[in-house]
């Protein structure tokens, strides 16, 4: 699939000597979701202001749908949408002006039919009327999805959309997502909730301190770098392994009445019935046994620590 969005060797630096992007090389394909995920401080905003024009770059390029972000600044940045973690909006401004108002700024002639289609995909038709100021938290920032919407943009940047953001609203939000990625907007989402990156990315960067630490196909990433735990549950609690249980990967549960076991679960042999029988052996009675698989949270607080080190 076509790169819309090519950054090569990205570099920041600031006046006082601090490299917030340190060489970031990433391609967006056209039509995918791509979440970027990373602790607070680790780049993430600044690599999306970097490539829409907001920051000026000390090194690399950066190219949308071939437009160098520097050189056909214009041109770039017609193609890009933007919605800031910040809520920006003129109070008293009624949203539909907003709308209209944030599509004149790309200097496109006026197309009522394309932003009625924008509101009600966003279920902000009813409130095209309204104030600003009337509005919720999250219908809010459902406006800045929409003024970011408004000039037909390729690629869409949504820096921690669903911030503050119930959990009804940030389904919602989940559904508006899918519904551009339809459209084929490319979208790059930056946020907190793993869960969120987990359910939508077709693939996941991990950027710490400046640097992307990889981008993977999300599903391959949880294949490849997932840990599956059998947990096992003890009829009586243990003070402390058997030592005759200590050649498998087993952990303790903090009351002592169960085991976990983590195993490779693309392994030809996960150890599972030779556990069993050396349990059994030991004088451990079981009371039950249950699966589970590490989730994207895991993998990237596994993957930032490691950076860490």
């Amino acid at each position: 699939m076509t790169a819309i969005l090519e950054i090569e060797d990205l570099r920041k630096t600031y006046e006082r000597g601090f490299e917030a992007l340190k060489g970031v090389t990433l391609a967006a394909r056209a039509g995918e979701i791509l979440a970027l995920l990373g602790p607070n401080g680790a780049g993430k905003t600044t690599l999306i202001s970097t490539v829409c024009g907001l920051t000026v770059p000390t090194g690399g390029r950066a190219r949308v749908a071939g437009h160098d972000i520097l050189r056909d600044y214009r041109s770039a940045r017609a193609l890009i949408g933007l919605v800031p973690q910040e809520i920006a909006l003129e109070p008293f401004q009624k949203v539909w002006d907003a709308v209209r108002f944030s599509r004149g700024l790309f200097g496109l002639p006026r197309d009522d039919a394309h932003l009625e289609s924008v509101l009600r995909q966003l279920s902000l038709w009813d409130k095209r009327g309204a104030q600003t100021r009337e509005l919720s938290g999250g219908m809010k920032r459902r406006v800045m999805i929409a003024k970011a919407l408004a000039h037909e943009p390729r690629v869409l940047f949504l820096d921690e959309p669903t911030a503050g953001v119930d959990v009804e609203l940030r389904r919602g939000m989940w559904e508006t997502v899918e519904r551009l990625k339809a459209d084929g907007v490319t979208i790059i989402l930056t946020t907190h909730y793993l869960e969120e990156a987990e359910a939508l990315a077709d693939r996941v960067g991990v950027i710490n301190r400046g640097e992307l630490l990889l981008v993977e196909e999300t599903g391959a990433l949880m294949d490849r770098m997932g840990r599956k735990e059998l947990v096992i549950e003890l009829h009586e609690p243990v003070a402390a392994i058997p030592a005759a249980l200590a050649g498998y990967d087993l952990d303790l549960a903090q009351d002592g009445a169960a085991l976990v076991y983590c195993y490779d679960r693309r392994a030809e042999r996960t150890g599972i019935t030779r556990l069993l029988a050396d349990l059994q052996a030991a004088g451990l009675a079981l009371r039950d046994l249950s699966t589970r698989q590490s989730s994207l949270e895991d993998i990237f607080v596994g993957l930032v620590q490691e950076d860490a080190a």
